[in-house]
C-alpha cells in the first residue's frame, strides 16, 4: 500500500526516526530499569523475611521445648512475640513445632488453623534443617505471596520452625507506580522529541526545501535568482556550491547558446550543403542551402533516410554502410528544370566505446567547377584540333615538295601557296590565344581616348565596303543624335567591331542587308549593334556562341577561315571595358549582336 504523499516527505521521516530511536532507548532503558528495580525491590523484600524469620527462630528456641508449669507461659510469650513485636504488614507469621503443628499465628482469621499441621514443603524442608527455604505462593483470594520458612533449634535439636507468608501486593503496587512514572516520563519525552524533531527536521529540510525551489527556477532557465546561504556549515557550504553551479551553468549555456547561434548563422549562410544524421541514417539536420539544392523543405527532411533523400545507388550505400569517409558525384534538377552537379562528402562520427553515431554530409554544387573542366577539356581538344589540322596538312605538302613537287612548274608554287595559307592560319590562332590570355589575365593595358562614335563606324563601314560590294551587301549607319563622344580603347574596339561585321559578312547571302546602329541607353551606358539578315543562328547555340571555339556549323567555319575565338575576344573586350555584350537570332532570318560601353571616363570625368 502507498503511503500517502505527507508521510513520505523527509521533514516526517526525520520526525519519525527521530523519535522511534528515542522511543527504542526509553525502552531499552526502562525495561532494564523496571527489571533491576523489580530484582532489587524482590531481594530487599526476601532478605528482610529471612532476617526476621531468623530472628524469630532465635527467639522463638526459648520457648518452645518447655513443659509442665511454665509450657502455658511459653506460649503466651510466642503469642505476644508473634502478633506483637515482629508485625509486617499482609503477612502472617506462623509458629510451628517439631511436628510441624501450628501453635500459634499472627492472624486472628486463621486462628482455626491452629493444632493443624501445616503440610507446605517449606514447611517440610525447615523442619529438616535445611535454612534457606522461600516460594511464591498465589492464595485463594488470588494474591501473591513469598513464603519463607525457617527451623528453629534448641540445644542443638530441632524443636519447631518459623512460617512467614507475606503478601508482595505493596511491592507490585510500587512496581507499578513506578511503571506509570516512567510510562509517563517516556510519553512526556516523545512529546518534547517530537517538538525537537519537527524543529531539527525544519532546520534541515527549510534550506532543502529552499535548494530545491531553486533548483527548479534554474532547470526552467531562471538564473538570475540565488540561493541563501545559512552560515558555515555543511548546508552552507552546500549552498555556496549551488549558487557557484548556477553561476557557472549560466555562463556556460549563454557560451553554449551564442557558439550554437554561430552555427546556425554558419550553417545557414554557408555556400556549401550540410546534413547530419543519427545511427539509423536518419536526417536530424539540414541547413538551407541543403534543402535548396536538393529542392526538398527543410521541415519535411526530417527523419527521411538519407540514402532515399540522395538517391544514392546500391554501389554507393554500400560504400556509405562501410562508416568511411567518402564523396560522390550526384546529378540533380533545379525547379526550373536545369541540370546541376552536386559533391557529396559523407564523414562519419565517432563516439569512443560506442563506435558510429552519425554521419555528416557536405554538399558542394560544383556545376560551375565541372563546366570549367568540361570547357577545359573541349579548350585542349579544340586547340589541339585547330593545330592538328594546318600541321598535317603542311606536313603533307611539305613531304610532296620534298618527293619532287617542287620541280614542277604548276604543283610546286601551288602547294607553296597552300602551306603559306596553313601558316597564316596558325599565325592567327596563335595570336588569338595570347590575346585572350593577356585578356584573362589583365595584362592587356586599355589606352582610351575620347572617340566620335560616328567617325568609327563610318571607318569601320569603309574598311568592309570592298567585300560588301562583292556580295551586293546594301550597308546601312544609324546614330541617335544624342551620341557623341566616348571614352575607349579604339584599337580594341574596332577589332571587337570587326569581328562582328567580318561574321555578318560570311554568314549573309548575296543582296543581303548589314546594319550599324548606335544609340544612348539613358543610363550612362552606349549601345553598339551590327544587324544582317543572314542565316541565322539556331536556338540552342545562342547560349554558347560566344564560347572560345564554339562553332555552329564547325566545317563551314573552319573553311571560311575562322579560329572559333572571334567573339570570346570581343566578349573579353567589351567587359574589359565595363560593358556586357549579347546576340539576338531567328533561324534563317539574321542576326543581332549588341555591346554596350560606359559613356563616362573612369574616375568621373565625362566626354
Amino acid at each position: 500500500m502507498r503511503l500517502p504523499a505527507f508521510f513520505r516527505t523527509l521533514q516526517v521521516k526525520l520526525i519519525i526516526i527521530y523519535v522511534l530511536l528515542i522511543l527504542i532507548a526509553m525502552q531499552l532503558i526502562g525495561v532494564y530499569f523496571v527489571s533491576a528495580m523489580k530484582t532489587s525491590l524482590t531481594s530487599n523484600f526476601t532478605k528482610e523475611l529471612q532476617e526476621r524469620a531468623e530472628l524469630l527462630s532465635v527467639l522463638a528456641a526459648q520457648n518452645l521445648g518447655v513443659v509442665g508449669e511454665s509450657a502455658e507461659e511459653s506460649m503466651e510469650n510466642l503469642r505476644v512475640l508473634v502478633n506483637n513485636l515482629f508485625t509486617i504488614n499482609g503477612a502472617e507469621i506462623q509458629v510451628l513445632d517439631a511436628s510441624g503443628k501450628v501453635l500459634t499465628t499472627s492472624k486472628p482469621s486463621h486462628a482455626d488453623y491452629v493444632g493443624t499441621k501445616n503440610t507446605q514443603t517449606v514447611v517440610s524442608r525447615a523442619l529438616q534443617g535445611i535454612r534457606d527455604n522461600e516460594e511464591y505462593i498465589i492464595d485463594d483470594d488470588n494474591i501473591r505471596k513469598k513464603v519463607v520458612a525457617k527451623p528453629v533449634v534448641s540445644d542443638g535439636k530441632i524443636v519447631g520452625a518459623i512460617y512467614i507468608a507475606a503478601s508482595m501486593s505493596e511491592l507490585y503496587a510500587t512496581m507499578e507506580r513506578i511503571n506509570n512514572i516512567f510510562i509517563s516520563g517516556i510519553l512526556l519525552a516523545l512529546g518534547l522529541t517530537a517538538v525537537l524533531g519537527v524543529i531539527l527536521a525544519h532546520t534541515i529540510t527549510a534550506p532543502i526545501k529552499e535548494l530545491t525551489r531553486q533548483a527548479t527556477a534554474v532547470a526552467e532557465g531562471r538564473f538570475h535568482q540565488k540561493m541563501p546561504e545559512f552560515g558555515n556549515d555543511e548546508i552552507g557550504q552546500l549552498s555556496k556550491a549551488f549558487n557557484y553551479m548556477t553561476s557557472r551553468l549560466s555562463d556556460a549555456l549563454a557560451q553554449n547558446e551564442e557558439e550554437k547561434e554561430k552555427l546556425a548563422s554558419i550553417l545557414t549562410n554557408m555556400s556549401d550543403g550540410v546534413i547530419a544524421t543519427d545511427e539509423n541514417n536518419k536526417v536530424i539536420l539540414m541547413n538551407r542551402r541543403a534543402s535548396e539544392m536538393l529542392n526538398v523543405e527543410e521541415e519535411l527532411a526530417g527523419n527521411m533516410d538519407i540514402m532515399e533523400l540522395l538517391q544514392l545507388t546500391e554501389e554507393e550505400q554500400v560504400i556509405y554502410a562501410q562508416g568511411t569517409m567518402h564523396s560522390t558525384l550526384l546529378e540533380n534538377e533545379t525547379s526550373e528544370g536545369d541540370e546541376f552537379m552536386i559533391r557529396v562528402t559523407f564523414t562519419p562520427i565517432h563516439r569512443r566505446e560506442i563506435g558510429i553515431v552519425g554521419t555528416i554530409a557536405v554538399l558542394q554544387d560544383v556545376t560551375e567547377q565541372e563546366k570549367l573542366e568540361a570547357s577545359r577539356r573541349e579548350f585542349v581538344a579544340n586547340v589541339s584540333h585547330e593545330l592538328r589540322t594546318p600541321l598535317t596538312t603542311i606536313k603533307s605538302y611539305t613531304e610532296a615538295l620534298e618527293d619532287g613537287a617542287m620541280q614542277d612548274a604548276e604543283l610546286g608554287p601551288k602547294f607553296a601557296s597552300v602551306i603559306q595559307n596553313q601558316t597564316e592560319r596558325m599565325i592567327r590562332l596563335v595570336t588569338d590565344l595570347l590575346h585572350l590570355s593577356r585578356l584573362d589575365s589583365k595584362e592587356a593595358e586599355l589606352r582610351k581616348r575620347p572617340t566620335n562614335v560616328i567617325d568609327m563606324l563610318e571607318e569601320v563601314a569603309d574598311r568592309f565596303s570592298f567585300q560588301m560590294q562583292e556580295k551586293s551587301i546594301r550597308p546601312s549607319l544609324g546614330v541617335d543624335n544624342s551620341v557623341g563622344t566616348v571614352w575607349i580603347d579604339r584599337d580594341q574596339i574596332d577589332q571587337v567591331l570587326d569581328n562582328l561585321i567580318s561574321n555578318a559578312l560570311k554568314y549573309t547571302p548575296e543582296g543581303g542587308s548589314l546594319s550599324l546602329e548606335a544609340r544612348d541607353m539613358h543610363d550612362g551606358m552606349l549601345a553598339i549593334s551590327v544587324e544582317d539578315n543572314g542565316m541565322g543562328i539556331p536556338k540552342k547555340d545562342q547560349e554558347r556562341i560566344f564560347e572560345r571555339f564554339y562553332r555552329v556549323d564547325k566545317a563551314r567555319s573552319r573553311n571560311m577561315g575562322g579560329t572559333g575565338l572571334g567573339l570570346s575576344i570581343a566578349r573579353e573586350i567589351v567587359k574589359a571595358h565595363g560593358g556586357t555584350i549579347w546576340l539576338q537570332s531567328e533561324l534563317g532570318k539574321g542576326t543581332k549582336v549588341t555591346f554596350t560601353l560606359p559613356q563616362q571616363e573612369q574616375g568621373g570625368r565625362m566626354p
